[in-house]
């Protein structure tokens, strides 16, 4: 009996160390990169490369695909759990219908070929062999036919947005005559409100008001392009009119040097989350954001944003995407002890999360209270401002500043 009893003691000693390994290791991970016991290179083995789970086709970012190219998504060692594809074309967007095949391992739309002048948005969760999770978010842009431009218009039709949403407009050619195609685009409010365009280069046009927008706003975007010449010998295509409403006003203030998030509802405080914000090598960005994208689940990997191979996490929960250059808001399950304590991200706002992600934790919390269009504004970081070309940041800039970047003075 002493024997077993000394037996017991020994492995109960030893699940007491590897317990102690892993709660030291969850505090060295960092946003969207984690080194934690069940991240990157822990317990579990490296996570499956971006690529080698999910494919897609046509491949992400690309542009003037053929109609004739098929779209398909596959796993070629493991199973699909969800595919969802939408077409956005004409500010219109829709869900493209299609079926997993009996084995789980490929996708295809029930209509084969591609729309012109369109852009998908691929998202796609799925098992490898190992029984590993991994998420992929991709975009292509179909053929716009010869000679001819259309705008690339957010937010979507009939959608609710925050009080920071800005109108932007992409185009698919670069516009040689912006007076002219500024004249076509007619950006209304109701209540009326002054409206103005800001150019950032040829391709791409915003508009927004003086001050953020007032919720129960309509606005409507009339967009008459069509035979409006952009550059010598290439017309526009579109004539089309598009809605939306401003929701509630969310604005919540980020304090990288005090690891918290102070959210507000209609000017009153709703609460204040612990944060981590990014390290003393990889500060975040001071200034106001906008939230562009929302993911219940996204991989983030350091090469798509210019570091290197730093972190690959296939499994971020509750993602809010900030900036063009790949700033979230996200929950942090490898970093427990690091929101309203120190700052451990690469630039990243992190909230406390569990693996998988759940409502009640504080960023499912804050997840399920906000909308695209909500404004996020860091301060107290050691960190530029951020330029109002990256994502939705325009409002950074003085309404002298915005209205001189008009073609029409």
């Amino acid at each position: 009996m002493r024997h077993v009893q000394g037996r017991a003691r020994r492995a109960g000693a030893a699940l007491a160390a590897v317990l102690a390994v892993l709660a030291g290791a969850a505090l060295l991970a960092g946003c969207s990169g984690g080194i934690g016991p069940f991240g990157p290179g822990g317990m579990f083995g490296d996570p499956p490369a971006a690529g080698g789970v999910i494919r897609v086709s046509p491949d992400d970012g690309g542009k003037d695909v053929r109609p004739d190219r098929r779209l398909r998504v596959t796993v070629p060692d493991g199973h699909l759990v969800r595919v969802g594809v939408v077409k956005s074309q004409d500010a219109q967007d829709s869900p493209v219908a299609g079926r997993i095949s009996p084995d789980g391992r490929t996708w295809q739309p029930d209509d084969d070929r591609l729309a012109l002048a369109a852009k998908y948005t691929v998202d796609v969760v799925a098992y490898d062999a190992r029984g590993r999770r991994s998420a992929r978010h991709t975009t292509f842009t179909t053929l716009v036919p010869d000679q001819r431009f259309i705008a690339y218009v957010t937010p979507e039709n009939r959608a609710t947005v925050g009080t920071g949403m800005i109108v932007s407009l992409s185009f698919s050619r670069e516009i040689a005559d912006r007076a002219a195609v500024e004249r076509a685009v007619r950006v209304s409010a109701q209540p009326p409100v002054e409206i103005r365009p800001h150019w950032f280069g040829g391709s791409r046009l915003d508009f927004r008001p003086e001050q953020y927008w007032k919720p129960g706003t309509a606005v409507t975007v009339d967009l008459h392009l069509r035979d409006v010449q952009g550059a010598p010998g290439i017309y526009g295509l579109q004539d089309k009119s598009f809605a939306f409403t401003i929701g509630r006003s969310q604005v919540s203030l980020v304090n990288a040097a005090q690891h918290t998030m102070q959210v507000r509802r209609d000017g009153q405080l709703l609460a204040t989350v612990p944060i981590t914000a990014g390290a003393p090598q990889h500060p975040t960005y001071n200034g106001k954001m906008v939230v562009m994208d929302m993911q219940d689940v996204t991989r983030m990997n350091s090469r798509t944003v210019g570091f290197g191979g730093e972190y690959d996490i296939p499994d971020v929960p509750h993602a809010m995407k900030l900036t063009d250059s790949g700033t979230f808001v996200h929950g942090n399950y490898w970093s427990p002890g690091a929101p309203g304590h120190v700052n451990v991200s690469h630039g990243c706002v992190g909230l406390m999360d569990v693996r998988g992600g759940r409502s009640d934790t504080p960023a499912g919390w804050f997840f399920d209270r906000s909308l695209i269009g909500d404004v996020v504004e860091v301060v107290g970081s050691n960190d530029r401002t951020v330029a109002a070309d990256n994502g939705l940041g325009g409002w950074n800039m003085t309404w002298k500043e915005w209205k001189a970047g008009g073609a029409e003075k």
